[in-house]
């Protein structure tokens, strides 16, 4: 497989198409070279947002990719699992621990960001998953408060309170918002406030 070749659009498309080119993409997830491993991860990631359903027999592939050193390849995966949540859950669980791992990644937003969003996905399908994350995503807002990355954290947050989540994570999700939309200005204070309005 040449980058020189074929451009990470079309050989999305030919990995829509051939099954034998998504598996290669996906097989150099896992492969020595960090440059293809993200690269590959890059053109899944246009798979994903396509046709989600094709990775869905990949999904142990992805997870087992966020221990990859690359951060790259690591936000790519996160956002693929994050679309994968609504067509199998139960696969996606195992992708937590990783995830917790890249919510406190040192080096990269992108990364906390992309695990953020995968936590809040996950948790908002069932009320027990919501009571099992909640601690991780409340920590995460703790720690990147005032960071680059959480304005767009907090819009997954927003699609979380909307979830199916429980009335004691409601009420904890509420009470640790509550500062900002009391006191909060611009966006801080507009999200923070939907927030609330969506777990009363």
């Amino acid at each position: 497989m040449s980058e020189k070749n074929q451009t990470v659009k079309d050989l999305a498309k030919s990995a829509i198409e051939d099954p034998a080119t998504l598996q290669e993409l996906v097989d150099n997830l896992s492969g020595a070279s960090r440059r293809m491993r993200q690269y590959s991860a890059t053109c899944l990631g246009l798979v994903a947002k396509d046709n989600p359903a094709l990775l869905v027999e990949h999904t142990g592939a992805l997870i087992d990719a966020l221990h990859r050193p690359e951060a790259q390849t690591r936000w790519e995966c996160l956002d693929m699992l994050t679309l994968l949540v609504a067509l199998d859950s139960r696969a996606c669980e195992k992708a937590v621990p990783g995830a917790e791992a890249a919510l406190f990644d040192e080096e990269s937003g992108l990364v906390r960001l992309a695990a953020m969003r995968f936590l809040c996905r996950l948790a908002a399908t069932t009320e027990n998953r919501s009571d099992k994350l909640w601690s991780l995503i409340d920590e995460g807002i703790q720690c990147y408060h005032g960071d680059l990355e959480f304005q767009d954290m907090l819009v997954a947050v927003i699609d979380f309170s909307r979830g199916k989540i429980s009335a004691a994570t409601k009420q904890a999700l509420a009470d640790r918002m509550a500062f900002d939309a009391e006191n909060g200005k611009g966006a801080l204070k507009r999200r923070a406030t939907q927030i609330i309005e969506n777990v009363s």
